[in-house]
């Protein structure tokens, strides 16, 4: 991460990488960008869309979900419109359904206060239901070109590594900030996070890292422990899905989804957290997805 005669930092200062690392960085990804088709569009809802969706979820799994979800709620006003029930519908298969119910919450704040237009600000975009730092810097790098830094699992095992220490918090965000080269935060940010996605994996590949000879991890040798494990924005293994509540959540909104079911059909507890979070309604002994006074053919209507 030093350029050669830099005097090294305290740990809780992380330096900022050379100005020809950056450059290296960015000629490495030109060729190489994942084609996604968030990728092609600055619009901030289909942008915002598709980070809600990659939280917690791989990008090839998010490909399919996002283009039909778009065309089915192409603005803030058409998914705030629709029933929750909707959308869920067009979320199913994603999982962690909490992130639908935040994303339809969210478009009617924006209908509601900001005209039907994402906000532009990061106060703003942090105010909206469900949307985190990260969700929201992002939405500031990718549609509206801010040269702002966003920090996702893949960005901030590139940096820990790089930075040769676990990092807080404060300190991820802070070497990110430092690194984004003016008038380049889109370009920076996604070839920053194909390069973790891709070569600075779990199990990393230096030989194709542009970074190497800045990375204070490869150029002592890989050191146990791995600085990313436990460094804050990196994930961890998530429990076991099999047999968790998880999957008997998505049963039941699978079965949900083609339609209204006897609350008798499914385990109370599980029924609970799902009315709790407001993913499904009991009306009499049935329970179903939340509909809107419009209802829909064949749907019960809502609950009173």
């Amino acid at each position: 991460m030093f350029g050669a005669g830099t005097p090294r930092r305290k740990q809780s200062d992380p330096a900022s990488w050379p100005s020809d690392a950056a450059s290296a960085v960015l000629d490495w990804g030109a060729p190489r960008l994942r084609d996604l088709p968030w990728r092609h569009t600055r619009d901030a809802w289909a942008v915002l869309v598709a980070e809600v969706m990659l939280q917690q979820t791989q990008a090839l799994r998010v490909v399919p979900k996002w283009s039909a979800f778009i065309d089915r709620f192409p603005t803030p006003a058409a998914c705030a419109d629709a029933s929750l029930g909707d959308v869920l519908r067009e979320w199913h298969g994603l999982g962690y359904p909490r992130r639908a119910r935040h994303l339809h919450d969210t478009a009617s704040t924006v209908v509601e206060h900001h005209g039907g237009h994402v906000p532009d600000d990061l106060a703003s975009l942090i105010a909206l239901p469900g949307i985190g730092p990260y969700t929201a810097r992002a939405v500031l790098a990718f549609a509206f070109a801010r040269d702002v830094a966003v920090v996702d699992t893949n960005i901030a095992r590139t940096l820990a590594r790089t930075a040769g220490a676990r990092l807080t918090p404060t300190q991820v965000q802070r070497l990110a900030d430092a690194l984004v080269p003016p008038a380049d935060g889109w370009r920076w940010n996604q070839t920053l996070m194909d390069l973790g996605a891709t070569t600075c994996r779990p199990t990393p590949h230096c030989a194709d890292c542009p970074a190497k000879a800045w990375c204070e991890w490869h150029r002592s040798g890989h050191p146990h422990p791995d600085p990313a494990k436990g460094s804050a924005a990196v994930s961890t293994r998530q429990p076991r899905f099999e047999g968790s509540n998880r999957q008997a959540r998505g049963r039941i909104l699978r079965r949900l989804v083609e339609g209204a079911a006897p609350e008798s059909a499914f385990d109370a507890e599980i029924l609970e957290g799902l009315l709790t979070d407001g993913l499904i309604v009991r009306t009499s002994d049935t329970v179903h997805l939340p509909e809107t006074e419009r209802g829909r053919p064949g749907d019960p209507g809502p609950s009173r």
